[in-house]
């Protein structure tokens, strides 16, 4: 990824990195997510699902940042929707665009309803630490988030991407991540070891938050009570 090297400096002058910081997705060492972003996703489509106008500008900071939401449903938490970009955003616009995208326009499921919202979590993830990996082997499980660039049998460039926490939730071993990520990305044909050396692999780190439609309606009425 071209932007990669400029996405990971952009972010070390932002936030002070210094080689062995760790900020990942154990709730440890967080820098830019904040529960107040996954907040604001539910605020957001809210307002979508009931033709309300779109919620007030919020208070976390507006800098760019590549990003993706995830929603997941009931308590087994089914994905729902996940939908996000690489392209650093600004993150007002980015979580409300993205908000709504991950709900309503996931082609691999219909979009949510009112009658599921209050069954709803949703995850903000903030993508850091772009980095070229040797080939498709050169990650590790439970760390990084993947980004494989591939040609698919008809010589058509596609793309793909799981964020870090799908193949540890999966079960998967990096093979059967790479698989199923071809498979995601539209790839028919048989997956042999030399479409696998193919592959174009970039590695990712990611901060991520997730918040429950329970905790979700008590800050809605801790904001109610503060505003009286």
């Amino acid at each position: 990824m071209a932007s990669g090297s400029r996405n990971e400096e952009r972010w070390k002058e932002r936030n002070g990195y210094h080689p062995g910081t760790m900020v990942g997705t154990q709730g440890r060492g967080f820098r830019i997510i904040k529960p107040e972003m996954c907040y604001f996703c539910f605020d957001v489509l809210y307002c979508h699902l009931y033709n309300l106008q779109p919620p007030q500008v919020p208070s976390f900071c507006n800098e760019n940042y590549p990003l993706f939401v995830t929603w997941k449903i009931g308590k087994d938490q089914k994905l729902r929707g996940c939908i996000g970009t690489f392209n650093e955003m600004h993150l007002h616009q980015g979580l409300r665009e993205y908000a709504v995208t991950s709900a309503m326009k996931d082609s691999r499921f219909s979009p949510v309803s009112r009658e599921e919202f209050p069954s709803l979590h949703v995850s903000v993830s903030i993508l850091c630490h772009f980095e070229d990996g040797a080939d498709y082997t050169d990650w590790d499980l439970g760390t990084h988030g993947i980004r494989i660039e591939f040609n698919n049998e008809r010589g058509s460039k596609k793309t793909a991407t799981f964020l870090p926490e799908v193949p540890t939730a999966q079960g998967w071993d990096k093979v059967q991540t790479i698989d199923s990520l071809l498979r995601k990305g539209g790839y028919k044909g048989a997956v042999t070891p030399e479409v696998r050396r193919s592959i174009r692999l970039v590695r990712y780190q990611s901060e991520m938050i997730s918040v429950t439609y329970a905790d979700y309606l008590h800050h809605c009425r801790s904001r109610s009570q503060g505003e009286h």
